[in-house]
């Protein structure tokens, strides 16, 4: 009990000394001259203040933008919007909010009154969706671009996605209810044909802008992969016929060219010239991991807005000089 009691005390201490100098400000010498101390017991008490979890201290460093960067991407590579957060040395753990903010801050430029907002799935796509400031309803509708991929990592499923935007901004959704990868084309081209994926499928036709995520084909940063639905021998074949990254599951190499083996024809998702009909196509992607699959995308006109990071944009800027596109015509 008087082991108890003791400790008590000591915490009761701490506590009194932490809120003299973190919430009163007092200085060191001035606790001290109060507690009866010297000061550099004040100094040990606060470092033990902060080791039992008493006192926690968190910086909110405010999101900065590298214009000089946008501007770079936007004139290199024919963009209709860029936006760049600068992550000032921000460590990876806070790379998908960073993204998150840029995609919401240029989703909610474009979408407008009556818009059709296709949406696609992956961890890029639901740090937007977190992002979204809740708003009163909009008369929209919200369109799942691609298949479902089962309950596993089911914030970022593609079904999910849409259901939050709805409880965000509003409007009425559209659901391709079947999973994204099928075991056959034949499976994939049967559920393409009937009624309820239909109407999804036709409803994805008529989007006037897309919520995109960029795909890699390197395990590590493969969602699919991740998530276990596809096997690394699968993606090893994928990188060995020239894929870099996809859009929706529609692969495609370094210079933009599609990459369209039996791995996309088993796909339940929108078709490219379909997606490229979008006017407004918002890529949201970032980390070094990801530069080959961005150059991609954005050469092979698979998205015309792009979000990133300050890091990533600097490297796909290098990487254009370093694989020319091969007089490939550059697609808006």
């Amino acid at each position: 009990m008087a082991e108890q009691k003791s400790l008590r005390e000591r915490l009761g201490l701490l506590i009194k000394v932490a809120e003299m100098y973190y919430l009163e400000g007092k200085n060191q010498d001035e606790i001290a001259q109060v507690v009866g101390v010297t000061r550099s017991m004040v100094s040990r008490m606060l470092t033990e203040a902060r080791a039992r979890g008493i006192v926690e201290i968190r910086i909110h460093r405010p999101l900065e933008f590298d214009h000089t960067i946008e501007t770079l991407l936007q004139e290199e590579f024919g963009l209709e919007n860029v936006c760049v957060v600068d992550l000032g040395g921000v460590n990876d753990d806070h790379l998908l909010k960073y993204l998150g903010v840029a995609g919401s801050t240029l989703l909610e430029e474009y979408l407008k009154s009556e818009s059709i907002l296709g949406a696609a799935w992956g961890s890029s796509v639901s740090a937007v969706v977190d992002q979204v400031e809740k708003q009163q309803s909009m008369p929209i509708k919200i369109v799942q671009l691609v298949g479902a991929l089962g309950a596993t990592m089911n914030e970022y499923n593609g079904h999910s996605i849409v259901q939050r935007l709805v409880q965000k901004v509003g409007g009425e959704g559209y659901y391709l209810n079947a999973p994204f990868i099928c075991p056959t084309p034949e499976t994939a081209h049967s559920l393409k044909e009937t009624p309820g994926v239909k109407e999804a499928i036709e409803m994805g036709q008529k989007c006037t802008l897309a919520l995109l995520g960029v795909g890699s084909t390197l395990p590590q940063y493969s969602s699919f992969y991740l998530a276990g639905y596809v096997p690394v021998e699968e993606l090893d074949d994928l990188r060995q016929i020239g894929a870099v990254g996809d859009v929706c599951g529609l692969h495609f190499d370094i210079h933009g060219n599609e990459i369209c083996g039996q791995f996309c024809e088993r796909l339940v998702t929108i078709r490219k010239e379909h997606l490229q009909a979008i006017p407004v196509r918002i890529g949201v992607a970032g980390g070094l991991g990801k530069v080959d699959a961005i150059l991609g995308a954005l050469r092979g006109g698979y998205i015309n807005v792009l979000a990133t990071d300050n890091i990533t944009a600097r490297k796909i800027l290098e990487e254009q000089k370093v694989y020319p596109i091969n007089n490939r015509k550059k697609e808006k």
